[in-house]
């Protein structure tokens, strides 16, 4: 059992300008008697939640409603039409090194990071032919803006001199919560046509950003993007380049941190939803679904927003009308489609871990699994083959949805034409539509880590904790600031967290940026 990271403050990023959040001052660990806390759902930021709280003598109980830990990185096993066994999830996400909370939880298990694996690089291709990569593109702002401006075939020195510098002011002073309180009522598209962003690099900012949101970029939110360039781009020096885990996701993630949380007690229980949390004198009853009321002296509701909306529906004394009526007001994106193909013959040795499309009909990205994931390229060396994982974000929620698994495996042979001979060994098709929205104007109504009551708060990544934080990184900072939040009410020390910094990277970019 490593506790040497409980709390600690050490930076692990190569950023020098990353920020240091230091938690309340307070006891290492709870005196007196031992405080109980429900902490209800199993993703990145309930887990973040339970550790947080566990490493410092919380007795915690861990509500999951699905059989397994990680949420919406989850992991199940299929068996293929071979006879194979193998492990299907949600698919390809990007573990991008400034992403330092969510590091720092899987560090409790492996303080290396062993589990996780770098792609050498974020390759980009349009219908087109043209392609862009950050392989060679600098990490630290300004160079990589500059370098990426000359290597870019979509984005060039004279796109960059056409456009409205003074729109793009915005861009060279992100701090939250200033960037939503100016552009969170004005949308993506519409920011992006403001600045005149050539149309050729714009499928760049929806691929790299906007479509990691699983949404429309005619929907999203501008203050959302902007924070987005600056999390991975323009703010940080950490690059744009990630890891992913070197297995799936049940085996490198879940299990140990399961491991590691039931050695500090926590008492997990999986394939358990709860129903409703009625508030007391003294605490919360819990109404879990496979038995009677249960006492805890806090509560944590770590669930998505759909079922953070359906848990509220059924706790009407919780908080006030006002916060239940903001709850029940969370929009969820489109739907959207994974589609994993076990393919008889492998594609060529020179196709990247991974590649963003744009123009090809529903398909965003393609990832070649054997070049990454351990499970698939021990698959692939038995059979001769490569599993193939195709993404379609932000589908019509109207759409014929096999019309749209076809259209995927069509468009993967206009990517990679040597799969149009390849034969399906099997295949899974995974839709879901439980990802947050961020729809324009629509931050002042996400609700934030603390409530109106004292004992119960919130974590997700669509909670607002006031940090400059992103997709999984957001649910794991919302996750340790909400234990941090109940250890505070009883003395006791929290996490430290690190985000990247909070407004420009130097004293002149943030003076230019106040010209606007």
């Amino acid at each position: 059992m490593n506790r040497g990271t409980v709390g600690g403050s050490a930076r692990r990023g190569r950023d020098r300008r990353a920020v240091r959040h230091p938690a309340a001052v307070g006891l290492d660990r709870v005196a007196g008697p031992t405080p109980s806390v429900a902490v209800i759902g199993g993703g990145i930021a309930g887990l973040a939640a339970a550790t947080g709280l566990a490493e410092r003598g919380v007795a915690v109980h861990l509500f999951e409603r699905q059989e397994r830990l990680g949420g919406r990185l989850a992991g199940w096993t299929t068996t293929l039409a071979d006879g194979s066994t193998v492990t299907m999830s949600r698919g390809f996400h990007a573990f991008f090194r400034q992403y330092y909370n969510l590091r720092g939880l899987l560090r409790r298990v492996d303080p290396a990071l062993g589990m996780l694996t770098g792609l050498p690089d974020y390759p980009l291709q349009r219908s087109g032919g043209a392609r862009d990569s950050f392989r060679h593109v600098p990490r630290t702002p300004p160079w990589s803006a500059l370098g990426f401006v000359a290597l870019s075939p979509t984005f060039g020195w004279r796109d960059l001199l056409a456009m409205n510098p003074r729109a793009a002011l915005p861009l060279l002073d992100v701090a939250v919560p200033e960037i939503y309180e100016e552009l969170d009522g004005v949308g993506a598209v519409e920011f992006l046509r403001s600045v005149r962003f050539p149309e050729a690099a714009q499928h760049l900012a929806f691929e790299v950003f906007s479509r990691s949101f699983f949404a429309d970029p005619a929907e999203l939110s501008a203050a959302e993007l902007l924070l987005m360039f600056h999390i991975y781009f323009l703010g940080s020096a950490e690059g744009l380049l990630f890891d992913v885990p070197a297995e799936p996701f049940p085996q490198a993630l879940w299990e140990p941190l399961g491991a590691y949380l039931a050695g500090h007690g926590v008492r997990a229980r999986t394939g358990v939803g709860v129903r409703a949390v009625c508030p007391e004198d003294d605490g919360f009853a819990v109404e879990p679904e496979d038995g009677a009321r249960e006492h805890f002296d806090a509560v944590v509701l770590a669930l998505d927003s759909g079922g953070l909306r359906a848990l509220v529906a059924g706790s009407p004394e919780l908080v006030d009308a006002p916060w239940r009526e903001r709850i029940a007001g969370l929009r969820q994106a489109p739907p959207f489609l994974v589609s994993r193909w076990w393919l008889d013959r492998p594609v060529a040795a020179d196709r990247p871990g991974f590649l963003g499309t744009s123009g090809y009909g529903p398909l965003d990205n393609v990832s070649v699994l054997e070049r990454w994931e351990g499970e698939a390229a021990r698959w692939c060396a038995r059979h001769g083959g490569s599993v193939v994982e195709l993404h379609a974000y932000a589908v019509d929620p109207g759409a014929d949805r096999e019309a749209v698994q076809r259209a995927l495996r069509e468009e993967l042979v206009r990517v990679y034409p040597e799969t149009g001979a390849a034969g399906a060994v099997d295949q899974r098709h995974v839709w879901r539509a439980d990802c947050p929205m961020f729809p324009v104007g629509g931050y002042g109504q996400r609700p934030t880590v603390t409530t109106g009551h004292p004992r119960l708060v919130l974590a997700g990544d669509m909670v607002r904790g006031g940090l400059p934080v992103a997709l999984m990184e957001r649910a794991a900072t919302t996750g340790f600031q909400a234990s941090n939040a109940l250890l505070a009410s009883w003395g006791v020390r929290g996490q430290t967290l690190w985000t990247v910094p909070d407004g420009g990277r130097s004293a002149a970019l943030r003076a230019l940026s106040r010209l606007r």
